[in-house]
C-alpha cells in the first residue's frame, strides 16, 4: 500500500571506490605530478652519480633511494586522494600534532649535518625533516579553524590560527629555517585572505614580516651570510649561486647535451637545492619551461576547481594547499637564478630527498582530495534556499 501511495524507493547502487575516485579526480593534475616525478629521477641519473662516487657509494645509489622515496609519495598520493575532505581533516589534524612534536624536540635531538641549521633527525640510514611533514597539516588546520570561526556562535578559529601560526614560526626560525618559515606564514595569508580578512590587518602582518626579518638579519650569523651574499653585486665563482648561475648561461635554449653538463660535479648540492640548474644546463631553458608549466597546470587547475567549491573548509585548504606547493616551486627556482636569496628549499618531486618527496606526496594527495568533482548545486539553488 506505502509503495502504491508514494511509489517505490529506488535502490541505491554503490559505485566502487576506484572507478567513483578516477571519474571525479583532477585527471591533468596528477599526470603533471606523475611527469614531474619522471623528470626528477631522469636528473637524479645525471646529478646525484658524481655525489655517489665522491662518498664511494654505487653509483645509483641516490637514484634507487629516490626511486624508493617517490614509490610512497606515489602511495601517499594515491590513498590520501581516495579519502573524503572530513577524513582529510582528520589525517591533517595528527599529522600536524605529531610533526610540531617532532619540531619542538629539534633542539634536543636533531642535527644540523655540517649545515648550520638544525633540521634533521638522523637515523642512521636515513634521516626526517619535520618541517616538510609540518606544512600539510598546517595548512589543513589553519582551514578548519578559519572556516569554524564563520559558524553562528563558532570559536574565535581566526585569532587561534593567528596566534599558532606566530607560534610555528618561531620554532622554525629558531632552527633557523627562515625559508619554512616564510613558507608557512605565506600559506596562512592566502587562507586568512581567501576567508574574508581586513587588508590592514594583511598589510600589518607584512610589516611585522619585515621587522622580523631585520631583527633575524642582525641576530643570526647564517641569515646575515645568506643575504649578504645574494645583496653583493659580484657573485663568487667558486659559490653555489656562481655554480649555478654558470650552468644556467651555459645550458642557452637547448642545453649542452644530456651527461654533458660540468656542474653537478662541482656543484655540492646539485641533486637537490639546485637540481633546477642541472635541468638547464643538460637540457637547457625548453626543459625548463617544461617544468614551470607542469607546476602552474597544478597550482592553476586547482584554483579554479575550488572556485566551485561550496564548503568553506574544502575551498580554504585546497586553496591553501596550491599556493603553497606552487610557491614552494618558485622559490626553489627563483634562488637559483639570484632572483632570492638562498632558502634550502626542495623542489617538489624533483629535488632528491625523502622527507621533500613523501612530503609533496602528501600535499599533492590532500589538494587533489579537496579538488575532487561533487555535487555542489546550481547557484541558484543556495538563494532558493534562503527564501
Amino acid at each position: 500500500m506505502t509503495e502504491m501511495v508514494y511509489g517505490s524507493m529506488p535502490s541505491r547502487v554503490s559505485e566502487p571506490v576506484i572507478p567513483r575516485w578516477w571519474r571525479t579526480i583532477d585527471k591533468w593534475s596528477l599526470t603533471a605530478v606523475l611527469v614531474l616525478f619522471a623528470i626528477g629521477l631522469l636528473l637524479g641519473l645525471a646529478a646525484s652519480v658524481p655525489l655517489a662516487e665522491r662518498n664511494g657509494l654505487d653509483p645509483y645509489y641516490y637514484v634507487t633511494r629516490q626511486a624508493f622515496f617517490g614509490g610512497m609519495a606515489l602511495l601517499a598520493i594515491f590513498g590520501v586522494s581516495m579519502m573524503s575532505p572530513a577524513m582529510v581533516r582528520r589525517l591533517g589534524v595528527l599529522g600536524f600534532a605529531v610533526s610540531f612534536f617532532a619540531l619542538m624536540m629539534l633542539p634536543i635531538f636533531g642535527t644540523d649535518f655540517g649545515k648550520g641549521a638544525i633540521r634533521w633527525f638522523s637515523f642512521g640510514f636515513a634521516s626526517v625533516q619535520p618541517s616538510e611533514f609540518l606544512k600539510p597539516g598546517f595548512m589543513i588546520v589553519i582551514a578548519w579553524l578559519t572556516a569554524s570561526a564563520q559558524d553562528i556562535n563558532g570559536p574565535p578559529g581566526k585569532f587561534i590560527s593567528f596566534a599558532l601560526t606566530v607560534t610555528v614560526v618561531m620554532f622554525l626560525a629558531f632552527q633557523p629555517d627562515f625559508g619554512q618559515a616564510m613558507l608557512v606564514l605565506f600559506g596562512w595569508g592566502v587562507i586568512y585572505f581567501v576567508s574574508g580578512a581586513p587588508m590592514i590587518l594583511i598589510v600589518s602582518v607584512v610589516g611585522l614580516t619585515g621587522v622580523g626579518g631585520f631583527a633575524a638579519y642582525h641576530s643570526s650569523e647564517h641569515f646575515a651570510r645568506r643575504i649578504d651574499g645574494f645583496m653583493n653585486a659580484d657573485v663568487d665563482p667558486r659559490s653555489q649561486m656562481g655554480y649555478a648561475t654558470s650552468a644556467i648561461q651555459e645550458g642557452g635554449f637547448f642545453g649542452v647535451g644530456v651527461g654533458e653538463g660540468q656542474v653537478k660535479w662541482t656543484l655540492p648540492d646539485a641533486h637537490t637545492d639546485f637540481i633546477i640548474a642541472v635541468a638547464a644546463e643538460e637540457y637547457g631553458l625548453v626543459l625548463v619551461l617544461v617544468i614551470i608549466a607542469l607546476y602552474a597546470t597544478v597550482v592553476v587547475r586547482s584554483l579554479i576547481r575550488l572556485t566551485r567549491e561550496r564548503d568553506p573548509f574544502t575551498r580554504l585548504a585546497g586553496t591553501g594547499l596550491a599556493c603553497i606547493f606552487g610557491v614552494q616551486a618558485m622559490i626553489n627556482m627563483g634562488v637559483a637564478v639570484r632572483l632570492l636569496p638562498a632558502k634550502g628549499m626542495t623542489l617538489p618531486f624533483v629535488s632528491y630527498g625523502g622527507s621533500s618527496v613523501i612530503a609533496a606526496g602528501i600535499t599533492v594527495g590532500m589538494l587533489l582530495a579537496m579538488t575532487r568533482s561533487r555535487p555542489q548545486g546550481q547557484m541558484s539553488d543556495i538563494f532558493r534556499r534562503g527564501r
